[in-house]
C-alpha cells in the first residue's frame, strides 16, 4: 500500500493549529494500531442505535481484523450494515479507524488470522475456533489520531480511497 497522506482534520472551536506543523507520521498510527491490546468497535443496530463493544484484534496489511461470535450483536449489526468505527485502547493517544467490515471466510485468511492472533495474545486457539466465528476485516476509509499531550498540533487525518488504498 502507498502510505496515506496526512492532513489536518477540520476541528473548529478546539484551538487546533490549521497548519501542517506537527502532523503525525503514518508510522505513529500503525504503531498504535499494531500494539493496541483491545479495540473498541462501534456498530449501528437495526433501530439506528449505536452499539460499542471491546474486542481482541490484529492490525495487519493496513486493515483491522477481529473475531466475534456470529450471534453477537456486533456481528448481527455488521451483517445488516457493514459501517464500523474502531478505536485503540489508549484514550490519551487514540487512533480511530472508520470503514466497512467485511466477513472473512476463506480458509487461507482464517488460518493467517489464527496465527496472528495467537502470536499477539500468546494463545493457542485452533483454526476451527475462528472459522466458526465471525471473522471481520475493516479496510479504512479514514484514520484519525492525536496525542493528548500535544493536542493543539497533533490531530491528524489520513483518507483512503474506497478500496482501502490511500488516495
Amino acid at each position: 500500500m502507498t502510505e496515506p497522506v496526512a492532513s489536518r482534520p477540520h476541528m473548529p472551536g478546539y484551538g487546533i493549529d490549521t497548519s501542517a506543523d506537527g502532523l503525525l507520521p503514518w508510522a505513529h498510527a500503525v504503531d498504535r494500531l499494531t500494539n493496541s491490546h483491545d479495540y473498541w468497535l462501534a456498530t449501528v443496530s437495526a433501530s439506528g442505535h449505536p452499539a460499542v463493544t471491546p474486542v481482541w484484534g490484529v492490525w495487519h496489511d493496513d486493515a483491522l481484523w477481529f473475531s466475534c461470535s456470529p450471534s453477537s450483536r456486533k456481528a448481527r449489526n455488521l451483517e445488516r450494515d457493514p459501517r464500523i468505527t474502531a478505536t485503540t485502547d489508549n484514550a490519551l493517544e487514540p487512533v480511530i479507524v472508520e470503514g466497512r467490515a467485511e466477513r472473512i471466510v476463506d480458509a487461507t485468511s482464517v488460518e493467517a488470522y489464527t496465527a496472528w492472533a495467537n502470536a499477539k495474545y500468546e494463545t493457542d486457539y485452533a483454526v476451527d475456533f475462528y472459522a466458526e466465528n465471525w471473522l471481520g476485516r475493516v479496510q479504512p476509509s479514514w484514520v484519525f489520531a492525536l496525542v493528548e499531550a500535544d493536542f493543539a498540533t497533533s490531530p491528524t487525518r489520513w483518507r483512503f480511497a474506497p478500496s482501502g488504498h490511500a488516495d
